[in-house]
């Protein structure tokens, strides 16, 4: 049974800064892009950040040296590390898995952020 678990959501000021982990088990885990989306409330589901098995990264514009993506294959985790946070970076970020590009891939249930003074 595949399962990725989300933690390190919460309630953060602006400009302060969280660290996110997702666990992954079920999955050889570095034969998976791992990524990171978030979805606001009233607002579709978007990409924040991508890492392959390789360690390549991509990150969206509006994230771009603020966030950082990583992983560690030997411990099946994958990690976002957000400095500088923004209000409008308060959303549930998901941890998503998939073999290709094209995959749905797997999901996990989601950790909330909440950036406010």
């Amino acid at each position: 049974q595949v399962q990725l678990v989300e933690s390190g959501g919460g309630l953060v000021q602006p400009g302060g800064s969280l660290r996110l982990s997702c666990a992954a088990s079920g999955i050889i885990f570095s034969d998976y892009r791992m990524g990171w989306y978030r979805q606001a409330p009233g607002k579709e589901r978007e990409l924040v950040a991508y890492i392959v098995s390789g360690g390549l990264t991509m990150y969206v514009d509006f994230v771009k040296g603020r966030f950082t993506i990583s992983r560690d294959n030997a411990k099946n985790t994958v990690y976002l590390q957000m400095n500088s946070l923004k209000p409008e970076d308060t959303a549930v970020y998901y941890c998503n898995g998939r073999r290709s590009p094209t995959d749905y891939g797997y999901w996990g249930q989601g950790t909330q952020v909440t950036v406010s003074s």
